[in-house]
């Protein structure tokens, strides 16, 4: 094995959203501070916009950037996968075999998208009516379904949480319903929302007005149905179904459509090394996001085990978060204290209910409503224009020029001295 040179003051693994955030939120706040990402990827995507690819709105291209174009200022960056985490050593070792050492190191490498826990899927997925807007490829798909589906039946699925965007399964369907509705073709289409779980959405300020366009787009909610199989010759899936006394039966169901959210787990060199919990996920303190067992890790995104929703807008407020935490650490090894930040479980939904109109979902630990305007302005348990034209027109360029900038809008993190 052979190791880098110089060990860098921050190793960040993983550069989605996450690592790239917090890396531009430490430089905006240290020019000199060494910074070093691991990630093999070529591109960077903007996934919140595929939601709106699947329903024609946006281009593909447009959620898609070349990795090396999003890296800040003087921030090395490996391109190699991480094969495994040795924090006693504090190094880490990539799939190359390379070992690579750290002082600080951030964790961010995202979540694992377990498409082959359902049967059948990955054989059906891009043909046979079987898409999802949880990949950049696929999204298109779901837009040439859409168009093409004048009668039938067709499935929307939902699969146990946690999730990443825990609205997207909802959203695929609304847009889909709505534009049916707008092409005189509802009617003649049966919709089902098969949920793994109990409830149409897990903060109750907002299932008001989502159900309303639950019954608009006459919507049949099936519970507690976990998809387990597909078959796209057939056109069949078949689900888990979970009754009131607690047994379980297999259902089948036709379709002519069916949107598919998998499984989501954390990824394999995470799930099996010394940062994870018992189920898996890096063990982090809620509001400082470092490590619970060794300081000097922190870890972000969608890959902790807080108890917020798993949205790019949570890391928008998490990664301040973590860069004021990581130099309060380097400073306090000077004998200096500025203070820790703390993150108080924000996450944003923005559930696009219809082309035009969005119900924004906003909220922090225990689904606390944490508005980012005053209702007068923008209420988000309804659904308004104003919060679909920050969703479609918004948002996007505050990702890219904002948030991976290390511009901190409505981001600044609460620092307890």
């Amino acid at each position: 094995m052979s190791s880098m040179n110089k060990t860098p003051e921050v190793l960040i693994v993983g550069g989605g959203a996450g690592g790239i955030a917090v890396a531009a939120s430490l430089r905006a706040r240290s020019k000199s501070l060494t910074i070093t990402i691991v990630d093999p990827a070529e591109v960077h995507y903007y996934q919140p916009g595929w939601t709106l690819v699947g329903a024609g709105v946006f281009e593909q291209q447009q959620t898609v950037r070349p990795f090396a174009k999003q890296l800040p200022k003087d921030v090395q960056w490996i391109q190699q996968a991480v094969t495994v985490f040795e924090p006693e050593k504090n190094q880490i070792i990539l799939d190359n075999d390379q070992v690579i050492s750290y002082q600080r190191l951030i964790v961010a490498p995202g979540l694992k998208l377990d498409w082959d826990a359902i049967d059948g899927l990955s054989e059906t997925l891009g043909k046979n009516g079987v898409s999802s807007n949880y990949r950049f490829d696929l999204a298109p798909y779901t837009w040439e379904l859409m168009q093409n589906l004048k009668s039938g039946r067709a499935l929307f699925t939902q699969p146990p949480m946690p999730i990443k965007c825990a609205g997207a399964p909802q959203k695929a369907l609304y847009l889909s319903a709505d534009y049916w509705l707008k092409n005189n073709c509802l009617a003649d289409i049966q919709i089902d929302f098969c949920n793994a779980g109990g409830v149409l959405f897990g903060v109750e300020d907002y299932v008001p007005s989502l159900m309303d366009y639950i019954n608009k787009y006459n919507v049949h909610l099936d519970f507690m149905h976990n998809l387990v199989s597909v078959d796209g010759d057939r056109k069949v899936a078949q689900f888990r179904k979970t009754n009131n006394d607690g047994a379980t039966e297999l259902v089948s169901m036709d379709f002519d459509m069916i949107h598919v959210c998998p499984p989501q787990t954390s990824p394999d060199f995470v799930r099996e090394s010394p940062l994870a919990d018992a189920v898996g996920w890096v063990d982090v303190d809620q509001q400082t996001l470092q490590h619970k067992r060794y300081e000097n890790i922190w870890s972000l995104g969608d890959v902790v085990n807080t108890a917020n929703a798993k949205t790019a807008a949570a890391v928008r407020k998490q990664a301040p978060v973590v860069a004021h935490n990581i130099l309060a650490s380097l400073l306090k090894d000077k004998g200096m204290s500025t203070g820790e930040a703390h993150y108080d479980g924000y996450g944003s939904c923005p559930l696009t209910v219809e082309r035009g109109k969005v119900v924004l979902a906003e909220f922090g630990y225990g689904g606390k409503l944490l508005p980012s305007a005053p209702p007068w302005l923008l209420d988000g348990t309804k659904a308004t224009r104003a919060a679909w034209f920050l969703k479609a027109t918004m948002l996007p360029p505050i990702y890219w020029h904002a948030m991976l900038k290390g511009r901190e809008w409505l981001a600044k993190p609460k620092i307890v001295k």
